[in-house]
């Protein structure tokens, strides 16, 4: 039997105009200390994005999101959060603001194989369903 790991996500979100708070889910951030993993998951649907604010600089939302993932590898790159240990970068990612990119409240799950926790959670909380028949 595989060992079960307990893990904390959150979804990353785009708010493009905060006053409405109206927002499209584009990534998750995972966390399992267990496994040695921060990982981010990403995927900006500009359509999606753009029925909310037709005007929104996707390219300037794209560079935001590729900084998150940057601070999830961490190093040099990622600046001086991104020296931070895992779990550190981790609750700075999360912590609450009101600006365009936000995450939601941090979760916790349980899996058996921590490679393949961000895709799954990809396609439950970011990618839109695809129709039943």
């Amino acid at each position: 039997m595989l060992a079960r790991s307990s893990y904390d996500y959150a979804v990353i979100r785009v708010v493009p105009r905060v006053e409405r708070e109206e927002f499209v889910n584009v990534g998750v951030l995972v966390s399992c200390p267990q496994a040695q993993l921060l990982a981010a998951g990403i995927e900006l649907d500009s359509e999606r994005l753009r029925a909310l604010d037709p005007s929104v600089d996707v390219e300037a939302v794209r560079l935001h999101l590729q900084a998150i993932d940057r601070i999830c590898q961490g190093g040099r790159d990622a600046g001086p959060i991104g020296q931070l240990p895992a779990r550190a970068r981790f609750h700075w990612l999360t912590a609450k603001r009101s600006s365009i990119i936000q995450m939601s409240a941090v979760h916790t799950g349980r899996c058996a194989q921590s490679d393949a926790i961000v895709e799954h959670l990809l396609e439950r909380m970011v990618r839109t369903p695809k129709p039943t028949l």
